[in-house]
């Protein structure tokens, strides 16, 4: 068996026979991975639509005006 271990001959071995076991396996192996990431993209997208449709909506007001503490205190000390 030469320098490798029985593992590494079974790695290979499986190896070979998923690429060349049968007709179309590697490519409906890459088929599921494909459909298994379009269904997780989708799975993403709903959670965050959901989560969008969740948020709270910020509520718009005029704000008061700001007042500079510097200006207020000098106007004060004027007086």
């Amino acid at each position: 068996m030469g320098t490798f271990s029985i593992w590494h001959w079974l790695i290979v071995l499986l190896i070979v026979l998923v690429l060349f076991g049968g007709r179309g396996k590697v490519s409906a192996l890459m088929g599921d991975f494909g459909k298994g990431l379009k269904s997780f993209k989708k799975g993403m997208k709903e959670e965050d639509d959901d989560a969008k449709a969740d948020a709270p909506k910020a509520i718009k007001s005029e704000s008061a005006p700001t007042v500079d503490p510097v200006a207020e205190k000098d106007s004060v000390n004027k007086n």
